[in-house]
């Protein structure tokens, strides 16, 4: 059985939302989010950040979202959301995906923490200005590629989609970007947004 240690509205919901996809059963453990918790020892034992998510396969374990929905594709997916391995399209493919995550997620990061996550005494205001300026252009990126388009890559929902869907709901929650800067990507994230597996992963 796979486990998911998950807390609300953080990158577990992309891991938890593929299972939902691909019809993999899956235990979700709740955990303390508390900032007291995931810096104890008990959770740096099992992700050394202190973040969520992590995921259990048996023996093994993995502790990064996106490392996550590419072993879950290839283990179980059956060719399933994803292109053939060494395709076009599988470079694209892995393109919005590193860069939905290593280019888009990282300013919006900065953002959450330095306005809602650390302490004030911790805040910096001109790292939420400067993270802003970095992602802008991102988004503009993303809303341009979608011009026409439903999904990401091709003409099929894949696991980009899930890994870019949170990145652009870290981006509508910070209010960066709304249906008329940016419709493509308001369009697209909509759309994600009403898909049944993606609902049931907002009730874990």
């Amino acid at each position: 059985m796979i486990r998911i240690y998950h807390a609300p509205r953080t990158r577990s919901v992309r891991v938890i939302w593929l299972c939902e996809e691909l019809a993999i059963p899956y235990e979700v453990v709740t955990i303390d989010f508390s900032r007291e918790y995931r810096a104890s020892d008990e959770w740096r034992a099992m992700h050394p950040q202190g973040k969520v998510p992590v995921m259990e396969d048996g023996d093994i374990t993995i502790f990064e979202s996106c490392a996550m929905i590419q072993y879950l594709l290839d283990r179980y997916g059956g060719g399933r959301l994803q292109p053939q391995a060494g395709s076009e399209a599988a470079a694209h493919y892995q393109q919005w995906c590193w860069f939905a995550e290593s280019s888009f997620a990282r300013p919006l990061g900065d953002m959450i923490h330095h306005s809602r996550l650390r302490p004030e005494h911790e805040r910096i205001p001109g790292v939420v200005e400067d993270a802003r300026l970095r992602a802008e252009p991102c988004l503009a990126a993303t809303d341009q590629h979608l011009v026409n388009r439903n999904y990401l890559v091709g003409d099929s929902f894949s696991g980009a989609d899930i890994i870019m869907a949170w990145t652009l709901f870290l981006a509508k929650m910070l209010e960066l970007f709304d249906e008329e800067s940016a419709p493509n990507a308001w369009r697209y994230l909509a759309n994600l947004e009403a898909r049944p597996a993606y609902q049931s992963a907002l009730q874990a």
